[in-house]
C-alpha cells in the first residue's frame, strides 16, 4: 500500500515492513509492528493530557479540589465556568479523535484501531500526568466513537438529549449513550474489534460513575442544568 505525505513515501512491503523515502535523504525502514507501538502510545500520551486541570489552572482553580474533583468538561463547567467546561469537552473529545483517525488514514488493521482507542480512552482515565488519576473518559469516548462511526454517535447524542431533557442528570444520560453505541454497533455489524472496544469502555464508564450510580439510586443526584451548572458529575 503507497502512502504520499508530502515529500515522504510510505511503502508496505510484502515483507511486512514499511520504508520511508524522503527526498535526497537515506531510506529509513520502520518495522510495521514498530509503528504500530508508537501510534499506541502516542494515543495514551495524548488521552493522559490534563485538559480540564490545565485549563482550570487559568483561573487559579483546581476542578480536582472542587464539586466532584472530577476533571472533565461539567465539573471544570462548575469550577472555572461555562466557557472553560465547554473548551475541555472539545479539547477531551478531540484528544478521543486524533489518534484513531490517524490510525485509520494510515490504513492500520481494525484491531490497531480499535486498540489507539482504547488506549486513549484509558489514558484519561488513568494519566501519566496526573499519578494515574484521571476523569471518566465520556467526552474523550465520544471522540473515539465520531472516529469510527459519526452516525452512531448521532444515534448516540439523540439518546443522550431525551434522557437528559425528562431527568436532568447528565450522569444518568452519560452512561445511557455510552451503554447505546456498543449495542449499536453490534447490529450495524462493525468489525468486532470496534464492538470489544465499545463494550470495555461502556463497562469502564459505569465504573467510573458508579458514586453516581449509588446516588440516582438513592434520589441523591443533584440535577444539572448548564446556564449554570450544579450537581456532581
Amino acid at each position: 500500500m503507497l502512502y504520499k505525505l508530502s515529500n515522504i513515501q510510505t511503502l508496505k512491503l510484502s515483507s511486512g515492513l514499511t520504508e520511508w523515502h524522503f527526498s535526497h535523504y537515506p531510506v529509513f525502514v520502520i518495522s510495521e509492528n514498530l509503528v504500530y507501538v508508537l501510534l499506541v502510545l502516542f494515543a495514551y500520551l495524548m488521552g493522559s493530557i490534563p485538559v480540564g486541570v490545565i485549563l482550570s489552572k487559568l483561573k487559579g482553580v483546581d476542578p480536582r479540589k472542587t464539586g466532584s474533583g472530577n476533571i472533565g468538561a461539567t465539573n471544570v463547567m462548575r469550577a472555572a465556568g461555562k466557557k472553560l467546561g465547554i473548551i475541555t469537552l472539545i479539547c477531551d473529545a478531540a484528544k478521543g479523535f486524533i489518534p484513531v483517525i490517524l490510525a485509520i488514514c494510515l490504513g492500520t488493521p481494525s484491531y490497531v484501531i480499535a486498540l489507539a482507542g482504547f488506549m486513549v480512552f484509558l489514558g484519561h482515565l488513568f494519566p501519566v500526568f496526573l499519578r494515574f488519576r484521571g476523569g471518566k473518559g465520556v467526552a474523550t469516548a465520544l471522540g473515539v466513537y465520531l472516529a469510527v462511526s459519526p452516525a452512531i454517535v448521532i444515534g448516540a447524542f439523540i439518546v443522550f438529549a431525551i434522557v437528559f431533557a425528562i431527568w436532568r442528570y447528565v450522569s444518568l444520560a452519560s452512561l445511557t449513550g455510552a451503554i447505546v453505541i456498543p449495542v449499536a454497533l453490534y447490529i450495524v455489524r462493525a468489525p468486532c474489534e470496534f464492538v470489544v472496544m465499545s463494550a470495555v469502555i461502556a463497562a469502564l464508564v459505569v465504573v467510573r460513575h458508579r458514586d453516581n450510580i449509588s446516588r440516582l439510586i438513592n434520589g441523591t443526584e443533584s440535577k444539572t442544568s448548564f446556564s449554570g451548572g450544579s450537581g456532581k458529575n
